[in-house]
């Protein structure tokens, strides 16, 4: 089967047909061909090419005609016009009904080639939203949560996840807070042989170490004061299923040792026990700490470091992946619908800006309570920004180099400087700069017009 991406060609000149068709399959496309709209409309529903490029002037059935056929049938398909100076208003009315692209006559055959080609990504990326939104409703009914993003390195780490879910191999999921980790953690129990099994989470650092340890490992009656009964541990009670243990980082040495028994010996002494408990259960445990400078400093055990750290899945923070925030805003959105029993509301595009610009410092979290937040202030069905906190409207521009820099420099402020002094040494190559700083290009653009940057 030809792995080549298949393009329909309408055009009602066959001189055109025959020209493009040689380019095209030069380029390494499979060229289909249409010499009028109907053609080019019966051509689309048998063949499901991946691109169609359209010229507007067309008797009859015309170039929009087209266009808005094939949104109707597959609205991920793109769709590049083809057209003259004399169409050129048509054209632009049909990019506003959904067309990738157009491209005017006369045109390079670099430009068109660059051009389908970028086309092509568009609707990669289009479809891979829209199965990706059917994954999330497919899961949604059946009370799992999907974790959400199409970005490069989410997409990684999602990849791993998925690969390693239905192995019994402990898992540590690092990450920022607010990243979704226990999100991460959901996913890969639900997919592991465990998913008709229990599946119970604990927060190290929400609970004070006497009282984690018997949550943990459970105690007889007693043991301490206040232990008036036997009580199970979670290790215990979730034994045959998964343990997502949170903020691992957060454990006293103590605690610790008691962790690494479990991890070598699959057993659990309770607390004023002397009689281990054997258990079974599939342990993903999370951090947003360096575990390897707590190591270095003497409070994390390196042996329970390397007993954890079996597979390592690297969650990104939401500053790196803001291409992600259309995708995570529309599922809060909905869920909140849901909730309420009212129609899903939108965002507006100038809400939508604000919110990629922002640097969400509480992560996905810190999102979802913006959405939520936004609901709960519009009475409409289309979000604003003066729903949105201030903190994201009002953000103040701060100088970059001044004659007595501060003290203390704020992260931002350290975060413009290195960008133009990385953007200097490329000397204004913004893709070779993206790939220096470890971000995509389009989060660089989107800084280098935050910080106002003079490429």
């Amino acid at each position: 089967m030809s792995t080549k991406p298949k393009v329909l060609v309408i055009d009602d000149e066959q001189s055109i047909i025959e020209t493009l068709s040689v380019l095209l399959k030069k380029e390494g496309f499979d060229v289909l061909a249409a010499l009028s709209g109907t053609e080019g409309i019966e051509r689309f529903g048998e063949q499901k090419p991946d691109l169609v490029l359209t010229d507007v002037r067309m008797p009859k059935v015309s170039g929009v005609d087209v266009l808005e056929a094939i949104r109707e049938r597959d609205p991920t398909t793109p769709v590049v016009l083809m057209t003259a100076q004399a169409s050129l208003q048509s054209a632009i009315r049909a990019v506003n009904l959904g067309a990738t692209h157009y491209v005017q006559k006369p045109f390079s055959n670099e430009e068109l080639v660059t051009i389908l080609r970028r086309s092509l990504d568009i609707g990669r990326v289009e479809r891979e939203n829209v199965q990706l939104k059917k994954e999330i409703k497919k899961t949604r009914q059946k009370g799992m949560v999907h974790p959400i993003g199409t970005s490069h390195e989410f997409r990684k780490a999602l990849e791993l996840a998925e690969s390693v879910a239905a192995s019994d191999s402990t898992i540590l999921v690092r990450g920022e807070s607010g990243s979704g980790k226990e999100v991460f953690a959901r996913y890969i129990h639900e997919l592991s042989t465990r998913a008709d099994r229990n599946f119970l989470s604990l927060n190290c650092a929400a609970l004070p170490e006497g009282l984690l340890e018997s949550e943990l490992f459970g105690h007889v009656k007693g043991s301490f004061t206040g232990a008036v009964r036997d009580k199970e541990g979670l290790f215990v009670a979730a034994s045959g299923g998964s343990f997502f243990l949170d903020e691992v980082g957060e454990m006293v040495p103590s605690t610790q040792v008691k962790l690494l028994r479990v991890l070598q010996q699959r057993e659990v002494i309770p607390v004023g026990a002397t009689k281990p408990l054997q258990v079974d259960v599939r342990l993903i445990a999370a951090t947003n700490r360096d575990l390897e400078r707590d190591i270095e400093q003497g409070r994390f055990r390196s042996d329970l470091y390397y007993r954890l750290n079996v597979i390592s899945v690297e969650l990104p923070p939401l500053r790196a992946r803001l291409d992600d925030i259309p995708l995570l805003a529309d599922h809060f959105l909905s869920r909140e619908a849901e909730r309420a029993g009212e129609k899903t509301k939108k965002i507006a595009d100038d809400a939508m800006g604000i919110l990629q610009e922002y640097e969400w410092p509480g992560n996905v979290r810190e999102l979802e309570n913006v959405v939520e937040r936004a609901v709960v202030l519009t009475n409409g069905t289309t979000i604003r920004e003066d729903s949105l906190p201030p903190r994201l409207r009002e953000q103040p521009e701060q100088p970059l180099i001044q004659e007595a820099p501060p003290a203390n420099p704020t992260l931002e402020v350290i975060e413009r400087a290195y960008i133009e002094h990385v953007l200097r040494a490329e000397a204004g190559n913004k893709s070779r700069a993206a790939e220096v700083l470890g971000i995509d290009p389009s989060t660089l653009y989107r800084k280098i017009k935050r910080y106002q940057l003079d490429v």
